[in-house]
């Protein structure tokens, strides 16, 4: 009998970033394909988890050319919706990750017009078991965030798993009239595993930032913040049954410190700490942990194996070119601590 699948929502974007090499000075500009729930898909996929990918494309050859390349990684396809005029994209600064330098040419893609009841999300979830999503998808308008908020009360209906990532891109929310408080909280109501960290969940969920815990720095005085954010997220959200949280720091000479928590049944279990000197691409990284927590949980792996497995995905991923991991199962096993 086959096995349910993972189904990510989000938008399928292009990459563009300054090139790197001996070819630089003729190719001034790499292309990436790109987004946050494709990343979590295509390395689920690595993984042999069954996962499909929902997105919005325009019906055109470059379409085409974006949904092969899906397909040869081994991510079922057939919920792509052909509509609108174009793909989104972004533009991302050699080194940077996606707090600083980027700058997003979303409006008007074929997602970003989504709106709600043109998603069949009953014939999408059939086959199912799990609906991941990032609150990158409600922060384009209130539209995709409406066609968010119909994915999730779909999939809560069928008892589907539901996982959400609290990324929060302050240039997709400036300017607009709404603020995540008043858009996210009604979306993780519906989750049951929960990804962020102590201040994206203040943001986003207006959890209660511990201030004497930050200004002490110290690793103890972070988990044990995690701790209570976890807390408090499952107090207010009864359906929340885990919650993550991930602490990156950048150092001096592109040094990284990461380590990261996971939540559940009232047990806090954490990872190895995790340093490296130098990076290849930041981009990616978190929703890679997103990926491994998923590919832990849907496999029913024990959580302290969960958290290991997640946060040595999202640190190897700091070693890759692209937004999406190529890391197979063996390579994170063996670079676990």
């Amino acid at each position: 009998m086959a096995r349910k699948k993972v189904l990510c929502f989000g938008e399928l974007l292009l990459r563009v970033s300054p090139a790197t090499g001996k070819n630089a000075e003729k190719q001034p500009v790499q292309v990436y394909v790109g987004g946050a729930e494709a990343n979590v898909a295509s390395a689920l996929a690595a993984w042999e988890v069954p996962v499909k990918y929902c997105t919005a494309l325009p019906d055109n050859f470059m379409s085409q050319h974006m949904v092969r390349y899906l397909e040869y990684q081994g991510i079922y396809t057939s919920s792509i919706i052909k509509r609108g005029n174009r793909i989104g994209l972004y533009y991302l600064d050699r080194g940077a990750d996606l707090k600083g330098g980027v700058a997003y040419d979303r409006e008007h893609s074929s997602f970003s017009e989504l709106e709600p009841g043109v998603i069949d999300w009953d014939q999408i979830l059939q086959d199912v078991s799990w609906l991941n999503l990032s609150t990158i998808s409600p922060a384009l308008n209130e539209n995709v965030a409406a066609v968010c908020l119909e994915a999730v009360k779909a999939a809560s209906e069928k008892g589907i798993t539901i996982s959400i990532d609290l990324n929060y891109r302050s240039r997709l929310w400036n300017g607009s009239n709404r603020h995540p408080l008043d858009v996210i909280p009604q979306l993780v109501a519906y989750c049951d595993v929960v990804m962020g960290n102590i201040w994206s969940t203040n943001m986003m969920l207006g959890t209660t930032l511990n201030q004497d815990l930050i200004h002490a720095r110290t690793k103890e005085g972070f988990l044990e913040h995690a701790a209570l954010t976890s807390q408090e997220i499952i107090t207010k959200f009864p359906k929340c049954k885990y919650v993550a949280n991930t602490f990156r720091f950048d150092g001096e000479s592109s040094n990284i410190l990461y380590y990261t928590s996971l939540y559940s049944n009232n047990n806090l279990y954490t990872s190895a700490e995790y340093n490296t000197k130098g990076v290849i691409d930041r981009s990616g990284s978190g929703d890679c942990f997103m990926a491994g927590l998923i590919y832990g949980i849907y496999n029913k792996h024990s959580l302290q194996d969960v958290v290991d497995y997640a946060t040595a995905a999202a640190f190897g991923k700091l070693q890759e070119q692209g937004d999406a991991t190529w890391q197979d199962q063996l390579t994170v096993r063996n670079a676990r601590k």
